[in-house]
């Protein structure tokens, strides 16, 4: 089997529309050739995200006792200036769920998207 072009996420959501609005305008996916009410498929580079509504397959094959509830699972987006991403996606008025956390390998912040949906900004740190 040959190694595939792309890495593939689901994402439940509670809005199709309002979840490519997120991904597209504040965070630069494009949107695929998929699309429809209950799903639509958007990339960025080699990620490719599924957006799957509740009338979705994708999302009638999760089990009803975690349905509800968005996991502590995220993407992980690197930037090059993560202030200036902070400041650009506040100003849009995102949802921040956490502050910038620094460490050894760079920073990070968490966002959600509007179903709750993690994405993580991170910058690397710099290496000498």
């Amino acid at each position: 089997m040959s190694e595939p072009a792309r890495a593939s996420v689901r994402y439940l959501v509670d809005d199709v529309d309002a979840a490519i609005e997120f991904y597209t305008a504040h965070l630069g996916f494009t949107v695929n050739m998929s699309r429809a009410p209950a799903f639509a498929d958007v990339a960025r580079g080699p990620l490719r995200l599924l957006l799957s509504g509740a009338a979705s397959s994708g999302a009638r094959a999760t089990p009803p006792d975690v349905a509800d509830s968005p996991g502590r699972n995220r993407i992980n987006l690197v930037v090059d200036d993560l202030d200036a991403e902070v400041a650009r996606h506040r100003a849009n008025g995102l949802t921040f769920v956490s502050d910038v956390v620094s460490g050894p390998g760079g920073s990070q912040v968490l966002i959600a998207d509007p179903s709750g949906n993690l994405v993580e900004l991170f910058q690397p740190a710099e290496t000498t």
